[in-house]
């Protein structure tokens, strides 16, 4: 089985982590100072508005957007057997609620919320309004699904009236890890509920915790070998946490002190780029084609310049089989989330879908993110979801291109030239008692203007009967242009 490693490298303005398996990188975390995830926070919150026709509330947190509430996420509304009451009559404008935030704010959506609380710790999750005990959906084996509901049984409180989901870590838990858990979750509890009856919405009343401590909690397992942090001050603050409530990981944890960066050493920024390229290579000749957007993330396969050694059928199969592997780390590395359209290359024999379609789901099978995968479609596609909780990695490090606007095209020179065209007509027939038209535009613009279409403006200033005029601006985009009337 391969080993994992761990690479955490923390500035005051960031916190970048690399999971490597054998040495690759299989997935990208970054947490930026100024703009922290707030999925796990807990606020008491003002209802600002309630719009039953879409049976939802947008909530004041104290954010910048106000935070959207479905009646789904109402935890009160899961009590009733029967039909559920419209939102308007639960909640309604002005009201003091405790929330939850279950998605950050993407785009222009703001952040998603939910009335049942959930505390998160190494080994349990506590929803102190919930009683039942749950059991992760990785394990699968139900005798020892039901194994670990008694022993956890056997350890809550008598008084306790909330509940707990056992986690995957938990399948290796001590009865003492299990107990620290129980009491550190509970204490957090009790804090928050006093202090939610106490501060005037909208208030942070619990923090998630940080990139760097989630590390710890989160993604530290039995494959990996050692967690490198590149900050002193943060490695002796990240071993007490440790030692508090992840003991068992504090004794992987070691303090990188070379001389080159951390990530340097590892070639970590040079897989940063290549996880915001549009095209992936693969080792076989063939690539893939990601496209990212609000919608969908399509990924396209082709098989580039690879040949087969045998036909062309094996070709194909050979570079979906390759590609199935790449694009399960293509997803974690770019965090890639919501609707994904994987548009393999088409392959006649049924054996071969299936063989693709099985060694895809076994890629995925190691994905910490909850997703479904369907079958092929009648025209080939696989299609499958995969859970946002937070920015992909390209919204994180990059924004849309300001001059394309984020279309990824730019208009052709002669595009833009026959749009000035058009609005020198119109405005010669608007404002009539103009001298000159003058046309400020970029140089490939004004170049061809000068060559191939000059005959064109020379038509348009005989018709209209004023001259026009041009004026190269070197700061100008390719698709930026003014008419100017003198």
């Amino acid at each position: 089985m391969s080993t994992e490693d761990i690479l955490v490298n923390i500035t005051p303005q960031e916190t970048r982590v690399a999971v490597l398996l054998a040495g690759a990188v299989q997935e990208l975390h970054i947490e930026r100072t100024a703009n922290c995830g707030i999925v796990g926070n807990v606020y008491v919150g003002k209802v600002a508005r309630v719009l039953p026709g879409m049976q939802s509330a947008f909530v004041d947190i104290g954010l910048e957007r106000a935070a959207f509430l479905h009646i789904a996420d109402i935890w009160e509304t899961r009590q009733y057997t029967n039909e559920r009451p419209p939102i308007e009559r639960i909640v309604h404008e002005g009201d003091r609620l405790l929330v939850q935030v279950i998605k950050d704010p993407i785009g222009t959506k703001g952040a998603r919320l939910s009335t049942q609380i959930s505390l998160a710790g190494r080994n349990l999750v506590y929803l102190p309004q919930d009683p039942h005990i749950g059991v992760s959906q990785r394990i699968e084996d139900e005798a020892e699904r039901a194994q670990l509901r008694e022993r956890l049984a056997r350890l809550i409180p008598i008084e306790e009236t909330g509940g707990f989901i056992i986690r995957t870590s938990a399948e290796d838990a001590s009865e003492d890890d299990l107990r620290t858990d129980i009491e550190y979750l509970r204490k957090r509890w009790a804090q928050i509920h006093a202090d939610s009856g106490t501060i005037a919405p909208p208030a942070l009343l619990y923090r998630e915790l940080s990139l760097a401590q989630r590390v710890l909690r989160d993604l530290v397992w039995e494959q990996t070998t050692s967690v490198q942090i590149d900050s002193r001050e943060n490695f002796v603050a990240l071993r007490a946490f440790a030692e508090q409530f992840v003991p068992g990981v504090a004794c992987r944890l070691f303090h990188y002190t070379g001389e080159r960066p951390l990530f340097d050493l590892h070639s970590i920024d040079e897989e940063i780029e290549k996880a915001l390229a549009r095209r992936v290579d693969l080792k076989s000749g063939g690539y893939l084609v990601i496209d990212q957007t609000e919608a969908m993330t399509t990924i396209d396969v082709n098989t580039g310049g690879f040949v087969g050694t045998r036909n062309f059928d094996d070709t194909i199969f050979k570079t979906n089989l390759e590609a199935a592997h790449a694009i399960a780390r293509q997803l974690r590395l770019r965090n890639l989330g919501g609707i994904i359209v994987v548009d393999f290359i088409d392959m006649s024999s049924s054996e071969h879908r299936d063989a693709v379609l099985s060694e895809f789901r076994r890629a995925l099978g190691r994905d910490r993110t909850r997703m479904t995968v369907s079958e092929f479609t009648e025209l080939g596609l696989v299609e499958m979801t995969r859970k946002r909780t937070r920015e992909s990695l390209a919204h994180v490090l990059c924004e849309p291109c300001p001059v394309c606007g984020g279309r990824g095209e730019l208009k052709t020179a002669r595009t833009v030239c026959y749009d000035i065209l058009r609005e020198i007509l119109r405005e010669a027939r608007q404002f009539g008692d103009a001298k000159e038209f003058r046309i400020l535009a970029a140089q490939k613009v004004i170049d061809l203007f000068l060559e191939e279409e000059s005959q064109s403006l020379a038509m348009l200033s005989d018709f209209i009967g004023k001259p026009i005029s041009m004026q190269v601006e070197s700061m100008y985009h390719q698709e930026q242009y003014d008419v100017v009337l003198i």
